[in-house]
């Protein structure tokens, strides 16, 4: 479990800085999109995660919910210009 919590740890980092480039170097329109869209996934995963550990899911299985989230918005985020991040993402996944 601690592996699968670091590797969170560390590609929700590198997903961080994807999206503060894209926060601050896109346009203002994209900009609100990028945000609106974190806070709704992010309300959105924390429901998930409760529905999930009510239900009897382990902590790895919590884990890995929240790291599929994370390659799918490197994948997304890393489409604009940064795509080595995302496949290095995916890459430590397996």
């Amino acid at each position: 479990m601690w592996n699968s919590l670091t590797r969170l740890a560390i590609e929700a980092n590198t997903v961080i800085a994807l999206r503060m480039m894209k926060l601050t170097l896109s346009g203002k329109r994209a900009a609100r999109r990028e945000a609106r869209l974190m806070v709704n996934e992010k309300i959105d995963a924390a429901l998930k995660a409760s529905r999930s550990l009510i239900g009897g899911a382990s902590a790895k299985e919590i884990i890995d919910q929240y790291r599929r989230r994370v390659t799918a918005n490197a994948n997304r985020l890393g489409k604009t210009g940064s795509h080595w991040t995302a496949k290095k993402i995916r890459r430590r996944r397996k």
